[in-house]
């Protein structure tokens, strides 16, 4: 066995070893579906800073979206490495404290819950736990870069690891909770931040005759490597697509169940700040990351190894196992498992609470006007996981064999319509305390119709998505959300002036 492989084996089997360890650990603190939800220990602001940041970059930052950046050069680093994470980041510090100030006053365990809440309606709240489904594509889309990255490091098929990944993924979040992820999300998050200087070094070379001299190599290559706006592209063509609609994205990024409710882990006030700055700082140098797509350009000017075409999800795990030393090579592949499993483990948990919590109790509540027992609902949630692994595992076979040019475009079709339905619901319930149920409730719908309309029928009238064979689902997202937020205003405005 040569060394890379045998060193990648024995990292991994040590990973699992430690990953388990902890989830045992945490499981201990875990008696009811609360604690699962969000633990039942005092964490650390530093802890969920650091778990924050891994959740917020996860498998789409690391190796997902550097693919893009070989494809399509400056445009998408300047839309995926600059306005992206300042966009988020300032959404994330204006929202966070009222979410998490009214969460812990009704002791909120998802975003489900704290809607229905909120704008007390079970209806809402079950309408938000239907909604949550679409982030099965999430997992999804980590499931897949996962098992390129593994497979291509340990010379095995592809689905052979993706059964192995999901099994060993949702068996131990059947245990963990919060209360071992939190742990498990820290150390991956230090491991990330080791990689992520490993990976941004990487094309140090590259730089010998400055950054002139950097980008005269990519110019050489194709000239719309260089442009602000990739014109050639499907998804970072000029100004509107870049900035405008980034932007709308990017604030609207962190409304979804597995960053927003982090603040619930908290439990003293001052903490947030500390916890902000961060996860805030790290998440900036793991959003940097994909500036290493271009490193794979200038590696791989035609974007073909072998005289086979490298497809923009495998274009890190070729450029780890053909570049790097073995012995760099297995910390780089340990990075980024870390990478892609503390999203997975955020989505699992928080996905499958919502689906046993809000979802299957709440109708229940609703039909027969009864409380499910607690331990039942304990037990009901390793069903509820067991029923994703399925799902997910299908789900990701598909677009192992069948992508859309990348499995991103397939997850933000679903995630993309999830935070865009919560946006202006978590934005006006945290600041407008007078909001009507009618505006939050008209204003997801309004985002959820216009992102499907637009992009499933936009080729017939709308200019971005005719004549192109890959749409982007920002855009549709970002019209939806600027939609969504019309309609609430106006119908929180009309409620106003009646009022008075």
């Amino acid at each position: 066995m040569v060394p890379n492989v045998l060193a990648s084996w024995l990292l991994l089997v040590g990973y699992a070893a430690a990953i388990i360890t902890l989830v045992i650990r945490g499981a201990r603190g875990n008696r009811s579906v609360a604690d699962y939800a969000v633990g039942s220990i005092a964490f650390s602001p530093l802890a969920v800073g650091l778990a924050l940041a891994a959740s917020t970059t996860s498998a789409a930052t690391f190796i997902i979206n550097p693919g893009l950046v070989a494809y399509f050069g400056l445009s998408a680093v300047f839309g995926l490495c600059v306005v992206l994470p300042i966009s988020m980041s300032i959404s994330l510090v204006v929202i966070t404290k009222g979410f998490r100030k009214y969460g812990k006053t009704i002791r909120a365990l998802t975003l489900s819950q704290w809607v229905g809440q909120r704008y007390d309606s079970r209806g809402f709240s079950i309408f938000f736990a239907f909604l949550s489904l679409l982030l099965v594509t999430f997992i999804v889309m980590i499931l897949v870069g996962l098992t390129k990255v593994i497979a291509a490091s340990l010379a095995l098929p592809e689905v052979g690891i993706l059964t192995a990944l999901v099994i060993f993924s949702f068996g131990y979040m059947m245990f963990g909770g919060a209360n071992s992820m939190v742990y498990t999300n820290t150390i991956q998050a230090l491991i990330m931040v080791l990689v992520a200087i490993i990976l941004l070094g990487s094309g140090f070379e590259h730089f010998a005759d400055g950054w002139g001299g950097f980008v005269a190599k990519l110019s050489s290559i194709d000239p719309d490597l260089t442009r602000l706006y990739n014109t050639k592209s499907p998804l970072f063509r000029d100004a509107f697509e870049v900035i405008f609609c980034t932007i709308v994205v990017g604030a609207a990024i962190v409304c979804q169940p597995h960053i927003i409710t982090k603040s619930l882990l908290l439990e003293k006030e001052p903490d947030v700040n500390r916890y902000l700055t961060t996860g805030i700082i790290v998440q900036t140098l793991f959003f940097s990351v994909v500036f290493v797509g271009l490193y794979a350009r200038l590696e791989f000017p035609t974007l073909q190894l072998d005289g086979q075409t490298i497809a923009p999800d495998s274009v890190v795990s070729t450029y780890l196992v053909s570049q790097f030393p073995w012995f760099v090579g297995v910390i780089v592949f340990l990075g980024l498992i870390a990478a892609g499993m503390s999203t997975l483990e955020g989505l699992i948990q928080s996905l499958s609470i919502i689906i046993t919590n809000d979802l299957i109790h709440n109708v229940h509540r609703a039909r027969t006007g009864r409380e499910l027992p607690e331990r039942f609902l304990f037990v009901l949630n390793r069903g509820v996981i067991t029923g994703l692994a399925v799902v997910s595992f299908a789900l990701a076979y598909q677009q192992l064999i069948n992508p859309n040019l990348s499995v991103i475009i397939f997850a933000q079709l679903g995630v993309y319509a999830y935070f865009a339905a919560a946006f202006v619901p978590v934005v006006f319930g945290t600041f407008l305390k007078d909001t009507p149920p009618i505006a939050a409730i008209a204003a997801a719908v309004t985002a959820v119709v216009v992102h499907y309309t637009l992009y499933y029928t936009g080729q017939h009238y709308f200019p971005y998505y005719q004549g192109v064979s890959v749409k982007n689902p920002g855009i549709a997202t970002a019209l939806g959300i600027v939609a969504a937020t019309l309609v609430g205003g106006t119908l929180y405005l009309a409620k106003r002036r009646r009022t008075d």
